[in-house]
């Protein structure tokens, strides 16, 4: 029983680290705390709770995390600090042994996040850290949350069967599970009803949608494709074995699934590809690039690539560069490999540098630049609808086109009226960051 009379009046601050799944579960923990009688802090207000969601991709991410909660213990040094997320999952001990952390939950209890809260902050559990094995994590938390911008976030799946050798995420989210379509409909319908324009599907690995009820993730996108009110649908991240020749097909003729796709890439090399566990091989991957482009030419693609891995040989990282420049795809997210204990990727023998992993990065970085002021040039004087997000006051609006495209309406121009609504614009050059292009409303 939640004793809801605790929580009437207070403040809680939140900090969320890593992937938009976990900007989605911290917006939902805020919206949950709302509805029992919390505000959110203001700034210069010290917290009577504060919740730090966790990433642990990383070795870098474990040590932000750290930072992120000792520097929250010291902005509101009387506030009961709450812990989740997969480094809380992985390292549930460690972590609560952080001066001024009070409850520290894994995967598995989070989504009983206010249940322990209560039990703990009123004195009925004085236990510190939650945290079951892997194969225990069998708990689905819902999300469909707005947070502070214009799209919706809804949670379609999570955990993953997969693996792969350098990633611990099945250990700090468990296996792939995930609720029903009916489900997932409600939420986005009462994303509608709340005014929702546009929503992100978001998961761990969201092709696998189905391990739980059975169900298809074609099926899943035919049935959000009819909700009413929704106008855009982005899928986050799709694995290219699980991205079916049927699914890129349907996005094409779609009423709402925009032409954008999201696609980890992680090596050109199929040694490397090998050497990862994944299931798939580079010309797997490049037919999958090809179909999207056949039926949507102008498709925003991103891609996921990972240099320095263990094992990835100069010969096999120029194998990866050759791969990607010969491609037509839009976007590299670039990640340096990171070392993590446990997984099996440390049995591989060759060790890529320090130095050479940020040398690799950097190029891959100055190829993504190229491609994406490629793309966006070709769009230069066309019409397109954006979705338009409010802007601080004075400063330029931004908002998106059905592909991607980053668009800026300058200050002057910029309308509070326009915020969360789909306009039709005219294409203008480059802003001087190269980071969207400007536009004219027509």
């Amino acid at each position: 029983m939640i004793d809801t009379s605790a929580f009437q009046g207070k403040t809680a601050a939140y900090f969320t680290l890593g992937c938009k799944l976990n900007f989605s579960e911290t917006s939902t923990f805020g919206k949950m705390l709302q509805e029992l009688g919390v505000r959110t802090v203001q700034r210069g207000e010290t917290a009577d709770i504060c919740l730090v969601n966790t990433c642990s991709v990383t070795e870098v991410a474990d040590q932000k995390c750290r930072q992120a909660i000792r520097r929250m213990v010291r902005q509101h040094p009387d506030a009961f600090v709450v812990v989740t997320g997969c480094y809380a999952q992985l390292e549930a001990e460690e972590v609560s042994k952080i001066d001024g952390v009070d409850l520290v939950l894994g995967s598995n209890e989070k989504a009983n996040l206010i249940q322990f809260l209560s039990d703990a902050w009123t004195g009925k559990d004085s236990q510190k850290f939650f945290s079951v094995k892997t194969k225990d994590i069998k708990t689905f938390a819902p999300s469909c949350s707005r947070g502070n911008r214009t799209r919706y976030f809804l949670k379609v799946q999570d955990g993953c069967d997969y693996f792969c050798t350098y990633c611990t995420i099945p250990y700090a989210r468990g296996f792939s599970r995930n609720p029903t379509i009916a489900s997932l409909v409600m939420q986005a319908e009462e994303a509608a009803q709340e005014g929702g324009k546009e929503i992100v599907l978001t998961g761990v690995n969201i092709g696998d949608f189905g391990k739980t009820t059975g169900e298809q993730f074609l099926d899943l996108v035919k049935a959000l494709d009819a909700v009413e009110g929704i106008c855009r649908y982005r899928i986050s991240s799709l694995e290219p074995d699980l991205l079916s020749d049927e699914l890129i097909d349907y996005c094409a003729q779609s009423r709402a699934f925009m032409p954008h796709f999201h696609i980890p890439l992680q090596s050109g090399s199929d040694t490397v590809l090998k050497l990862m566990h994944r299931h798939y091989d580079a010309q797997l991957f490049a037919d999958k690039i090809h179909r999207i482009k056949a039926v949507m030419p102008d498709a925003f693609i991103g891609v996921d690539v990972m240099v320095g891995c263990r094992g990835e040989t100069p010969e096999c990282f120029e194998e990866t560069y050759e791969f990607l420049k010969a491609l037509d795809v839009t976007q590299l997210h670039v990640f340096p490999y990171s070392e993590r204990p446990g997984t099996s990727a440390l049995s591989i023998p060759y060790v890529v540098s320090d130095k050479d992993k940020k040398l690799r990065s950097k190029r891959l970085l100055e190829l993504s630049d190229q491609k994406t002021e490629t793309f966006y040039m070709k769009h230069i004087a066309h019409e397109a609808e954006v979705l338009f997000e409010k802007a601080p006051r004075g400063k330029a609006m931004h908002g998106f086109t059905k592909n991607y495209i980053r668009v800026e309406l300058p200050a002057q121009k910029a309308d509070a009226t326009l915020d969360n609504h789909i306009v039709r614009v005219r294409l203008g050059e480059l802003t001087p960051d190269r980071q969207a292009l400007k536009c004219e409303i027509i």
